[in-house]
């Protein structure tokens, strides 16, 4: 499963198009998202995996919501859950807080105020990074990892999500080899052929993105990985 640093959001909504149209448009906005269509399968993903953030529908199938929400809360104190719901009273939204959620948004709603929401309430659990801690000096870029963006002589270009989380780990690892199963483990979730395949791509985008500075490379180590140098 691809990761985001301090991005990574399980959504449980049984709503086929609603879950979708949220998991797409939480992906542009530079999350990780995690759909579940259930109580159970959200809980089975909570387990499995690390989030920064759950949102949970309210009336869910198998498992409703809060509960859903009591199992995480054993699990984990401190993740953030926001929940989702087409109640609107407030007994719904006070058992919601009582039950360790951080916010309670009614539906329908606008994705855009979702999406400041989830900020807030990142900004405030502290599950987000400090800006200068994704924020790099690359040759002559300036990489900002929270807004996959690249400047160079005030020239800003954005790049995709999974190529900002190669290009951070690229960097996280600058002037030493970073092994191809490493990336293809923390972006695409495992290191298979198919998988290979699309890193080499991404690799690709990514020194055609670098190209406007000569100094800054990505190299192939051959069976092994890449360097990423800027000969600084």
């Amino acid at each position: 499963m691809s990761k985001n640093l301090f991005r990574n959001i399980l959504l449980v909504e049984d709503d086929p198009n609603l879950g979708q149209i949220l998991h797409d448009f939480l992906e542009m906005e530079g999350f990780t998202v995690t759909l579940a269509r259930d109580g159970e399968e959200g809980f089975d993903e909570f387990a499995k995996s690390e989030f920064n953030l759950c949102l949970l529908d309210v009336m869910l199938p198998k498992l409703d919501g809060f509960s859903l929400g009591r199992k995480i809360r054993k699990l984990n104190e401190d993740v953030p859950i926001i929940f989702l719901t087409a109640k609107s009273l407030k007994e719904d939204k006070l058992k919601g807080f009582d039950l360790g959620g951080d916010d309670y948004i009614t539906k329908p709603f606008d994705e855009e105020e979702l999406v400041r929401r989830i900020n807030a309430v990142l900004k405030r659990s502290g599950a987000q990074a400090e800006p200068s801690e994704m924020q790099f000096k690359l040759g002559k870029f300036d990489y900002n990892h929270i807004n996959l963006t690249l400047t160079i002589d005030s020239k800003e270009s954005r790049i995709t999500q999974k190529e900002g989380e190669v290009l951070y780990l690229l960097l996280q690892s600058k002037n030493n080899v970073l092994r191809r199963e490493d990336i293809l483990v923390k972006v695409w979730g495992e290191n298979d052929y198919f998988m290979g395949r699309s890193l080499d791509v991404f690799i690709t985008k990514l020194r055609k993105h670098l190209k406007p500075d000569p100094q800054v490379k990505i190299e192939n180590v051959h069976g092994v990985g890449f360097i990423l140098s800027d000969d600084n």
